[in-house]
Order: structure tokens, then C-alpha cells, then sequence
């Protein structure tokens, strides 16, 4: 059994879940505890009272600790990924890969702890000094997904952390191996009792405390849409003007333009990238491509003879391209907007079939890279996220219209363009209302080191990662002496 970790002991839940391994259902990774609501109290008033002396720990102290976590990370990328790949489909590379950069993570904010910064100023008064700091919030609650079990946990609480926070970490239910893992590297840090507790458990049971309790000083959220909304009302609407302070990414539906002048074997592998690698199962993936009509059919064709060569199979296994779908709720979702793409006149191209066994026999939940093409920007499949690894392709008479279908969705997290034209890209960067644009590069696929986030339904909030982190994790302070 694999316990929560409350005020520095491995405490057993109300009750246990299975971690299933989707490439191979009969394959049980370990059963996690499941906290209930009083346990999540306890994680709360544990992190609670650690607050005041970690908030006053020095900026040695915190980069001791999170370089330690980071440099463990990093040495056993190769076991952390394969257990990432195990619970959650992505191929090993991609996994191992995922490791790797939450290991960078935490020593990045290691060294931004040593970097607090802070300004001097001389008041338009005579004889008063003003000093801006920032300082810790307090406790905040930390809610992840389950596409990415360990790189989203690590840019959450190693800013957290980094800053002089206290940590109540919620991963996802299905995938807790991950969360598991870098929770046990982190309780054996350093960190001082109740600094970080892991409460694995239901989000209506965890989560809900985590937004309700007038402790809790901020929550990180990513996941969909509908639960992020519910997060911010719960967040704005708690009782006697307490509001928490939240920062939600909930997602997109992003585009990726090729345009006439575009190099076809770049734009092909940046689309198939985007589109399909993590079994689509990003929210910066390219789910919608809008291809101008001098290249439309050549793409289109390129595409299809690209697809053909991918190989659908266990995630762990050496030359897998796409693993599977990560649980039997989610694969139900992608064939059915499959479905609903063809019933509103799309034409599945290619792919988009179930596969119910590998090639070893093993049963898992496996689906052919799917293409549905002569769509239109109304249809379904073109506003609404589907999160599987399902593409569209709608035509462009020629650039504006590839620009101004580009922006018709209510998401703006990441955007890209294929072109050899400077022009081109140069006005895509300016006027793509996305968060994040990519110039012939996938537009999954971003730096550790620099801001992440987007902007319209997809995002609200400050930017995570990078030093722009500071701006959720801390609150400034303005002070004022009279010499």
C-alpha cells in the first residue's frame, strides 16, 4: 500500500485504489490510499502550522533542498520514466523525457531561491524610504492532471516551495504512481514536517476541502474546463470575503497553420507531433490544422503516408510511436467525437480504430491515430477539446483566412504556423491570440525555464514556470520608513 503523507509520516487512507496499466489492463502497478475529508483536514492544519518558520527559512536552506530533489530526479530518470510510462501510456522516450525535465525544474526554482529579488526606492517624500519585497502566501493547495503525473507537480510545488510556501498537493486518481514517487524524493529532502503533504484521494473529497478551507491561501489548478470553473467559484465565494487566490490552465483547442510556402516534410513531422505523440494527450497539442489550398492536398497526402508508418503499441515497448489512450473513460470520449466529426460531414481519412490487444496479446486501450478531414470551423470536432490523439484539418483560401480561422475558438493556450515566409511568421507571433506560438515547431513542446500559459478559456491567472512564477506564488509587500 502506498500512504499520504501528513506533517512527515505515511498515514493510510479511508480507502485504496488500483493503478492500472493501461497497455496492459491485467497489470496492476499498486494500490494508493484514497484520503477522505478528515484526513485532508490534517494535511491543512499540518501545513498550516509549519507555515510561519519555513516562510522565515533562508534562501540556502530552500536551494539545498530543492537541488537535492532535482539532482535525485535526474539520476533515476530511467525507473521514474518507466513507471511514468507504465501508469500512463506516454511512450518511454517521451516519459524518461518528462523526468528529465521535472528534475530541471526543481533546480531552476533551487537557484530562483537564491534569487528573491526586491527594490530600494526613494519616496517622492523627503527623509522616507519604500522597499518592495514579495513574501510567501501560506498554504496553498495544489491540484494536478493525469497526462503529465510528474512534470506539472514538479512547476507547481517547486515554485511553491522555492518561495516559502506550504504544500497540500492533490494528484490525479489515476495516475498517482508518479505523484507517489517524487512525493517519497521529497521526504527524505530536508523539508521540515508538514512543509509538503501528498493527500491522494477523490477531487469531490480532497479537492473540495482544498478550495473551502479558509487556510488554504492559494490553489494551482490544471485540468478541464468545467472543473476549473468550479474552482474559481469556489475560490471567489467562500464565506466572510475570503477569497482564495487561484491560477487555472484548463486546456485548448489549438491550431497549427501550414501555409502554402511551407516546407511539407517540416510541416508533416511538426503536425504529426503536435497531433498524435502522447497519444494526444496534451492540452498543447495541435488538434485542429488549417492548410491553405495551394498545399491542402499534398499535406493531406503526405499525412496519410506518415501515419502509416506509426506504430500503435505498449508504451514501454523500443519503437512504439503512439501508446495507448490512459483509461476506458477517455477512449470512449475520442471515439465518440470520431463519430460525431463523421456525422456532421467530416471524412475519417485514416485511423480511428479500436484496437483491443497489442501485438503481444495484451489488452489495453489502444486507438489508431485518427484524421478526419473536409471539416468545417462550426463542426464539433473543431471547437471542443477531445484530448486523444484525433486531428482536423479545415482549408484556408490563403493566409488571413488561415489567421482568422486560427483565432475563431473560445481557447488561446498555443498556436503554430508552418511557413518560409518571414512576413508570415512574423505577423502570426503578433496577432495569434495564443499564450504560446510556435514558427515551424510542434506546438507541443516548451521550455522549462520560460512562461507557460495561454490566454481566452485556456488559461486565467499568472503564467507558470520561469521566474513569471513568482507572480502566483508570492504576494508584494510596499514598506514604508521614515528615517
Amino acid at each position: 500500500m502506498h500512504k499520504n503523507l501528513i506533517n512527515g509520516d505515511w498515514l493510510d487512507g479511508a480507502a485504496a485504489s488500483r493503478n492500472i496499466n493501461p497497455s496492459d489492463t491485467r497489470d496492476v502497478i499498486g494500490e494508493y490510499a484514497q484520503a477522505d475529508a478528515a484526513q485532508a483536514e490534517l494535511a491543512i492544519a499540518a501545513a498550516t502550522a509549519a507555515f510561519p518558520a519555513w516562510s522565515l527559512s533562508t534562501p540556502q536552506q530552500r536551494f539545498d533542498i530543492l537541488d537535492a530533489v532535482g539532482t535525485e530526479i535526474l539520476a533515476r530518470r530511467a525507473e521514474l520514466g518507466d513507471l511514468l510510462a507504465r501508469e500512463e501510456g506516454k511512450t518511454l522516450p517521451e516519459a524518461i523525457g518528462e523526468v528529465q525535465r521535472a528534475g530541471n525544474i526543481f533546480k531552476f526554482f533551487a537557484g530562483e531561491a537564491l534569487r528573491p529579488g526586491g527594490e530600494s526606492l526613494p519616496s517622492v517624500r523627503p527623509g522616507v524610504g519604500v522597499e518592495v519585497t514579495r513574501e510567501a502566501l501560506g498554504v496553498v493547495g495544489l491540484i494536478t492532471p493525469w497526462n503529465f503525473p510528474i512534470a506539472i507537480p514538479a512547476w507547481k510545488i517547486a515554485p511553491a516551495l522555492a518561495w516559502g510556501n506550504c504544500v497540500v498537493f492533490k494528484p490525479a486518481d489515476l495516475v498517482p504512481g508518479s505523484a507517489w514517487a517524487l512525493a517519497e524524493i521529497l521526504s527524505r529532502s530536508g523539508l521540515p514536517a508538514g512543509v509538503f503533504n501528498l493527500v491522494m484521494g477523490r477531487g469531490s473529497v480532497v479537492g473540495e476541502k482544498l478550495l473551502n478551507d479558509p487556510r488554504v491561501a492559494a490553489i494551482s489548478f490544471t485540468g478541464s474546463v468545467a472543473t476549473g470553473q468550479k474552482v474559481a467559484a469556489a475560490c471567489i465565494g467562500r464565506p466572510q470575503g475570503g477569497m482564495a487566490k487561484f491560477q487555472l490552465e484548463m486546456g485548448g483547442k489549438n491550431p497549427m497553420v501550414v501555409l502554402d510556402d511551407a516546407d511539407l516534410g517540416l510541416a508533416v513531422n511538426a503536425a504529426v507531433n503536435s497531433g498524435f505523440f502522447s497519444t494526444g494527450q496534451r492540452c498543447t497539442a495541435s488538434s485542429r490544422l488549417i492548410v491553405t489550398d495551394g498545399i491542402h492536398d499534398r499535406f493531406i497526402a503526405a499525412m496519410l503516408e506518415r501515419m502509416k508508418a506509426l506504430k500503435v503499441d505498449d508504451a514501454r515497448k523500443a519503437g512504439t510511436d503512439i501508446g495507448p489512450v490512459v483509461d476506458a473513460s477517455q477512449l470512449g470520449q475520442d471515439v465518440d467525437y470520431i463519430g460525431i466529426a463523421k456525422a456532421d460531414g467530416g471524412r475519417l481519412a485514416q485511423g480511428g480504430e479500436r484496437i483491443e490487444k497489442n501485438a503481444d496479446g495484451a489488452p489495453g486501450f489502444y486507438l489508431t491515430p485518427a484524421l478526419i478531414t473536409d471539416t468545417t470551423p462550426e463542426m464539433r470536432i473543431n471547437r471542443e477539446e477531445v484530448f486523444g490523439p484525433v486531428v482536423s484539418v479545415i482549408r484556408a483560401r490563403d493566409y488571413e483566412h488561415a489567421l482568422q480561422l486560427s483565432n475563431d475558438t473560445p481557447f488561446g493556450l498555443a498556436a503554430g504556423i508552418a511557413t518560409t515566409s518571414l512576413k508570415h511568421a512574423t505577423h502570426f507571433k503578433r496577432h495569434s491570440q495564443a499564450g504560446m506560438v510556435m514558427v515551424n515547431l510542434p506546438t507541443a513542446g516548451v521550455d522549462y525555464h520560460v512562461p507557460f500559459g495561454g490566454r481566452k478559456g485556456s488559461s486565467y491567472g499568472p503564467r507558470e514556470q520561469g521566474r513569471n512564477a513568482a507572480e502566483f506564488y508570492t504576494t508584494v509587500k510596499t514598506a514604508y520608513t521614515q528615517a
